[in-house]
């Protein structure tokens, strides 16, 4: 499903490769608040950054796999991008925790994970998107 750039499409459409880290910063810095939100509410202690980037590496791994089956690099802000890459962060975290990571599962940790990360990704494209419409009027 090849996305047709025209005169038409909202600024928030085209893509440049700024546009497009700067998306990918977004996402990134979505996930690692995720996770230290998430230790922050278990008091979990010992090594801060090792503790939160191997909680987070199985996440981060999933979401720049959602980045390419989604080619977030042709429309990054757009929210049907981020529609697939949130599932594909969050489903393919969760396998890689359970059966790479050897790390739990449990049932209520795949819920909050599923809507926390579904907020993140998809809230700051959707500011983005308002940001840009009130813009262009």
């Amino acid at each position: 499903m090849a996305t047709q750039f025209t005169s038409e499409t909202p600024a928030i459409e085209r893509a440049s490769p700024r546009r497009a880290l700067t998306s990918l910063g977004l996402d990134i810095v979505a996930v690692l608040l995720f996770v230290v939100i998430g230790r922050r509410s278990h008091d979990e202690s010992g090594n801060v950054v090792a503790g939160a980037l191997s909680v987070a590496a199985p996440f981060l791994i999933a979401l720049a796999l959602g980045w390419i089956v989604s080619r977030a690099w042709r429309a990054p802000m757009s929210i049907v991008t981020g529609m697939v890459i949130w599932p594909c962060t969050v489903v393919g975290g969760l396998l890689l925790r359970r059966f790479v990571f050897d790390r739990s599962t449990a049932f209520s940790f795949m819920v909050v994970t599923t809507i926390t990360l579904g907020v993140f990704l998809l809230g700051w494209r959707a500011v983005a998107a308002r940001l840009s419409q009130t813009a262009t009027r």
